[in-house]
């Protein structure tokens, strides 16, 4: 198997979050192979970002004099431009639900497809109906669990958001390497 090389760029709060998001475009694009001559193909990056600063050397120049020397698997970034992080003391807003009234918790039976909820009966019975007929239907393996449930309306209390800081901006890195192929 030979190997070939690649160059990708983009944007983000750090260069693992980009180089990740790189790899799952591609894995998305061109399936789980691992000869695609992709990024998805290559296991990790060397940040060398301080090393091409130092060079001084023109962007497009380094890449070309670092892939000369490269080797298959070999993946490399470089910051082009800094990311800004959110520098306020409190990152994060929180919002609280109240609702009014009485709160009276029940039992039901609800029935999961893995870990997505199908169906919450009050009796067993009506829940493994509820199951038998998914499973037949869908081939899929389903389960059963008692759980408390409030009887009207949303046991959420609160929901917390990111506070984004009016100067905060994502920076920019350059992927390059040699891929599977």
């Amino acid at each position: 198997m030979g190997s070939c090389s690649f160059q990708q760029s983009g944007r983000g709060k750090s260069a693992q979050q980009v180089f990740t998001r790189l790899q799952d475009q591609a894995i998305s694009e061109y399936g789980y192979d691992s000869y695609n001559g992709t990024i998805s193909t290559v296991p990790g990056f060397r940040d060398i970002t301080d090393e091409w600063k130092k060079s001084k050397k023109d962007l497009d120049r380094f890449i070309d004099e670092k892939l000369e020397d490269g080797n298959k698997y070999d993946c490399f970034a470089i910051c082009t431009h800094q990311p800004v992080q959110n520098k306020n003391k409190t990152k994060s807003q929180v919002e609280h639900i109240v609702t009014p009234g009485t709160k009276k918790w029940v039992l039901k039976y609800v029935v999961y497809d893995f870990d997505r909820q199908i169906g919450a009966c009050s009796t067993k019975g009506d829940a493994v109906k509820v199951a038998r007929e998914y499973t037949e239907k869908t081939l899929k393996r389903t389960s059963i669990s008692m759980e408390k449930k409030l009887e009207k309306g949303s046991n959420e209390v609160a929901r917390i958001t990111y506070k984004a800081s009016t100067t905060e901006k994502d920076g920019q890195w350059i992927f390059f390497g040699y891929a599977s192929e």
